[in-house]
């Protein structure tokens, strides 16, 4: 992906971070659409949905802690707000 080195996921530790991300991750698509397994909204949402499902066993096989102090109702408002803000 086009994101360079510093923005990984493991790099956002911030409200701007986060914001940097997601602008690279756009920017990713639209330079890279190929790459991408999930390049439509559609596609996108339901592997939002289905990794954060099974996100766990993600977790446990890569030998890594389970967080536990995510804002489940923030990005809930987030990808809400996305629907109709301007």
């Amino acid at each position: 992906m086009g994101l360079g080195p510093k923005m990984t996921p493991e790099s956002v530790n911030s409200k701007s971070d986060f914001v940097q991300f997601v602008e690279g991750l756009r920017a990713d698509l639209a330079e890279n659409p190929d790459e991408w397994e999930n390049p439509t909204l559609d596609r996108f949402l339901d592997a939002i949905a289905a990794w954060t499902a099974t996100s766990d066993n993600y977790y446990r096989n890569t030998a890594r802690p389970v967080p536990d102090n995510v804002s489940w109702r923030f990005f809930a408002e987030v990808l809400a707000a996305a629907r109709i803000y301007e």
